[in-house]
């Protein structure tokens, strides 16, 4: 995949040396708190270094990219686009600030800006979704000044932080997108 660049950021390649960075925020609970319960168990070393050389090697199905500072290129999260399906002309979208400095600052939304803007005008598709946990104020308010609107609820199929919650659905057409 070719850059995306933004007015801060760009979204570029995985790379190797990206490690000491997915490393800080993998196991930080305020970074996963919103995450999927693959982050319930601690993730290892080896887990982070299997998951960097498969989305280096281009071995999945997942495809993303690495916000990074716009100049330095200097790792700040990642975005990913899950479940592609060429068919149906949809993916799905996830997105994770691994700096605890810049949370709140409008990286996440920039970048899914510039997802977007990849997702529809490059890649053709027709429907970009996401899940988000009803408990993530800050990321629903983000999906929703990006154009995202809610579709429905999951009633309690996520068991987190001792309750069971609600999961989102929520999605962008790329005729809302173009609108």
């Amino acid at each position: 995949m070719a850059y995306v660049y933004g007015e801060r950021i760009t979204l570029r390649e995985y790379r190797m040396e990206d490690l000491p960075y997915i490393r800080q925020w993998v196991n930080d609970e305020e970074i996963i708190y919103g995450l999927s319960n693959i982050f319930a168990f601690p993730q290892t070393l080896h887990d982070s270094e299997a998951f960097l050389k498969m989305m280096v090697e281009g071995r999945t199905e997942t495809k993303g990219f690495v916000i990074a500072e716009k100049d330095s290129l200097e790792y700040i999260g990642q975005i990913d686009l899950h479940k592609i399906n060429w068919l149906s002309r949809s993916a799905v979208l996830g997105i994770v600030i691994g700096r605890k400095e810049l949370l709140g600052q409008g990286y996440g939304r920039e970048a899914i800006e510039l997802l977007k803007r990849f997702v529809f005008e490059t890649l053709n598709l027709n429907r970009l979704e996401l899940e988000v946990y009803d408990y993530n104020e800050r990321a629903y308010r983000c999906y929703v000044k990006c154009g995202f609107k809610e579709e429905g609820r999951m009633r309690q199929s996520l068991f987190k932080h001792g309750k069971y919650r609600d999961v989102i659905i929520m999605s962008v057409l790329a005729e809302e997108y173009r609108s």
